[in-house]
């Protein structure tokens, strides 16, 4: 069977648009704001959030990476991965309000990861997390903040979200 559309270019762009939204409403405007994109696509939708949490709230928002490859627990299993730089933007993550950002939430076992490198950086004030599609199977109790689509999936499923920045196209789709 082959892959089935879930979100189109729209979707995703409505989606980034209420989590930029949600994550200004939740940290009452862009002060002490940092974004952290996880690679691949996770630095690309931070991208995307920066410009519209910039454009809405009139202000900066810094925004960076953030490299979780030596803090997973299956280094082991995929010795192959390589590291990607991690770029803390200026002035850190110190008492700030963190707000991760991947494109899918599985396991949880990334953001497991990811806390532990922020953790490695410094000491933010809040950690939040923003996700593009939630698919369930969580193995750890991990919970979004902000979730553009819940996307239910059998494990035997593979989500792929593909973005222009990488991909050339725009789209998340679902096979079996």
């Amino acid at each position: 069977m082959g892959a089935r559309s879930v979100l189109q270019e729209a979707d995703i762009s409505r989606a980034l648009t209420r989590i930029a939204h949600e994550i200004l409403e939740s940290n009452r405007g862009a002060e002490n704001l940092v974004l952290l994109g996880i690679p691949t696509r996770g630095v690309a939708l931070a991208q995307r959030l920066e410009q519209l949490v910039s454009s809405i709230a009139q202000q900066a928002v810094p925004t960076g990476s953030l490299d979780v490859t030596l803090f997973r627990d299956d280094l082991a299993q995929h010795p192959t991965r390589s590291p990607r730089p991690t770029d803390i933007p200026a002035g850190g993550i110190d008492g700030k309000t963190v707000v991760l950002v991947d494109d899918v939430l599985f396991s949880g076992r990334s953001i497991r990861a990811a806390l532990d490198a922020i953790q490695s950086i410094g000491r933010p004030a809040v950690i939040r997390l923003a996700i593009l599609i939630d698919r369930g199977h969580r193995e750890l109790p991990i919970r979004p903040d902000f979730v553009g689509k819940n996307i239910p999936s059998s494990r035997a499923e593979r989500v792929n979200v593909r973005l222009r920045e990488y991909d050339g196209a725009e789209e998340v789709t679902i096979e079996a």
